[in-house]
């Protein structure tokens, strides 16, 4: 898609979006079926069903997904999404380009070995691989639009509030 065609694309809902910013804000939602017996959640995705469950340093099989690999998984295509519109915008080229995310976990937390330890990532790490004939400023420009721009980095950077409810 080159720049002409995303912003023919994007103009009128970005219009919509000034004109009514209530319309802006779109839930978002996934639906997952808990399977106690064999320790297994199948969530409902875009290219279908997931079957996650525990990582195997938490006894969990790697034939299964893992929900912390699944939320970096959520990160890299978000960055990537969002990379390239921006390069887009930017007028950037980019022969290719790679994104890596890595975490680091405590799994003493999440299995109740030790109180103190933390339950979750304790660390990402994010790092793009750019082949590109712009100058290296303009590659950090577009890295920084990038970050300011992904949905689930800002999520994980900022933080949001998180309500859980129980339906009986």
């Amino acid at each position: 898609m080159n720049l002409e065609e995303l912003r023919s694309i994007q103009a009128p809902i970005k219009d919509r979006y000034r004109a009514d910013p209530t319309s802006a804000i779109v839930a978002l939602t996934c639906v997952g079926t808990v399977h106690v017996e064999s320790q297994h959640c199948v969530v409902g995705s875009f290219a279908g069903p997931i079957r996650a469950g525990l990582h195997p340093a938490a006894g969990g099989s790697a034939a299964d997904a893992c929900s912390a690999e699944m939320l970096l998984e959520s990160l890299v295509a978000c960055a990537g999404v969002t990379l390239a519109a921006v390069a887009t915008n930017m007028s950037v080229p980019v022969d290719s380009c790679s994104i890596t995310a890595e975490a680091d976990m405590d799994f003493r937390g999440t299995l109740g070995v030790d109180r103190s330890a933390p339950v979750g990532l304790i660390a990402i790490r994010l790092r793009f691989d750019i082949q590109s004939s712009a100058e290296p400023t303009t590659l950090r420009k577009l890295i920084e639009l990038t970050e300011r721009y992904c949905v689930i980095y800002q999520t994980l950077a900022k933080g949001i509030p998180s309500i859980v409810t129980l339906s009986v």
